[in-house]
């Protein structure tokens, strides 16, 4: 890593924001773009600066993308930063499909130093520095941007080569999702039967169900606060990656096709843009 470089960041989306607040408390200059500009103008109240492709292409190492999903990697990569960040380490946080990033590292590996790291935890567990990271790519690589990695995931694993990052965070994912879900299905039937939601929510935690999900969802599901975190879409997205993952590897994974059919019906609920927690909405309209 170049001395005195800052720190490139594409995408400023729930997680993007959360890593430019990282960064700058850890007293890195960052330079951020977003191809939604209401996005960017989210840098400067919190010490960071809005810039261009090219700005960052050229300023900026490491740079970190958090954009949306496979597509818009390959196409930030190969279209803005293979022809003007040479040499450069990138650090992508999307969650992606994970065969599409090993290919994508291995025709960039000549023009730039890329490095997969995607997160497991929820915007807010990673503002508070409770995200892990997983990191697949060279080791030499990560210790190069080691302090880049230390200010946004204190907490971290490396996986193996690029790709096999992803394909853990979908893994994680995967059982994620279904705790979500079951913690969800439970609250609702614990209402059904006449406990108070909240209160039965504190005895689970203390029994031998008790999950983190608990702690991060729970209380969102109790209030019905699903302001984002992570969104209903993300997680979709997320869910149809592994989807095609066990499709490739000739794995059934029959309890991801009801969380899959969950999210389906939250979003033509219009939900897509709520935090998953929301998932108790739709079991609360499943009746009999």
């Amino acid at each position: 890593m170049a001395p005195r470089s800052s720190i490139g960041l594409i995408g400023v989306g729930l997680m993007g924001e959360v890593y430019a607040r990282r960064l700058v408390a850890a007293g890195f200059a960052v330079i951020g773009f977003d191809i939604d500009p209401a996005r960017s103008e989210r840098l400067a109240p919190i010490g960071a600066r809005a810039g261009s492709l090219a700005d960052i292409a050229r300023n900026c190492d490491p740079i970190v993308l958090a954009v949306f999903d496979t597509d818009q990697v390959e196409d930030v990569v190969e279209h803005a930063l293979v022809p003007a960040a040479q040499g450069k380490i990138v650090l992508c946080a999307s969650t992606c499909d994970p065969d599409r990033i090993a290919a994508l590292g291995a025709r960039v590996a000549d023009r730039l130093r890329f490095l997969e790291t995607p997160v497991s935890g929820t915007s807010e567990q990673v503002r508070q520095g409770d995200g892990v990271g997983l990191i697949g790519g060279e080791a030499e690589i990560a210790d190069d941007a080691a302090s880049v990695l230390d200010a946004l995931f204190p907490k971290r694993f490396h996986i193996g080569e690029v790709g096999d990052a992803g394909r853990a965070k979908l893994a994680i994912n995967l059982i994620l999702g279904l705790n979500r879900l079951a913690l969800a299905e439970g609250l609702v039937f614990a209402a059904r039967l006449g406990l108070d939601p909240a209160t039965f929510l504190q005895v689970a935690r203390g029994s031998a169900a008790a999950s983190q999900v608990m702690d991060t969802k729970g209380p969102k599901m109790v209030s019905g606060d699903f302001a984002p975190e992570a969104r209903v879409r993300q997680t979709l997205k997320d869910t149809y990656l592994m989807v095609e993952q066990a499709r490739r590897a000739s794995q059934s994974l029959p309890l991801l096709e009801v969380h899959a059919d969950v999210l389906e019906a939250c979003v033509r609920h219009g939900d897509a843009n709520a935090d998953n927690s929301i998932v108790i909405e739709e079991i609360r309209r499943r009746v009999v």
